[in-house]
């Protein structure tokens, strides 16, 4: 487990990883999200992310956050075991917890080479797009696996 827990940051404390791998010469891909229950949806979307670089980072929605953006009833998991989840993936470098609704701060801390987001986002309606831009970085975004989501596993379980 401390192999999977050193994997896990809090925004305040990524700086000096982020600074480690660029002066390594590392191309760090960025995706955030909620990751609430894990699918197929999201491992291919994460290790396609991953093949964009040489690390993948990942801004997991904390639970205030997401009680905020998908109501009462989410998260499903909490965030340290949504944490956990992530951090054992062999191609997930770090994930890093955020309190806000949008990881713009934090995307503004790590400032990655490469963000990425799914392909139902406009790179003009990408959180952090215009920041990382700037910078010299590129934006993509991954199409999603048909038929998987948190949402419709969630229904699927209810109808049960």
């Amino acid at each position: 487990m401390e192999y999977i827990q050193n994997k896990i940051y809090h925004s305040s404390d990524i700086s000096p990883t982020i600074k480690s791998w660029k002066s390594g010469n590392k191309t760090i891909v960025f995706t955030n999200g909620v990751f609430d229950i894990l699918h197929i949806g999201h491992i291919t979307y994460l290790a396609e992310a991953f093949e964009l670089g040489d690390k993948l980072v990942i801004g997991l929605n904390a639970d205030a956050s997401v009680k905020r953006l998908k109501g009462e009833n989410r998260p499903i998991n909490n965030q340290d075991n949504r944490a956990k989840l992530l951090a054992a993936l062999f191609f997930v470098d770090a994930v890093v917890v955020f309190d806000e609704d949008t990881p713009k701060e934090l995307i503004t801390i790590i400032l990655p080479d490469v963000l990425v987001k799914g392909a139902d986002y406009s790179i003009e309606n990408i959180v952090g797009a215009s920041e990382v831009l700037a910078n010299g970085g590129s934006v993509k975004t991954i199409d999603f696996v048909n038929g998987h989501s948190s949402t419709s596993l969630i229904e699927k379980m209810r109808a049960v």
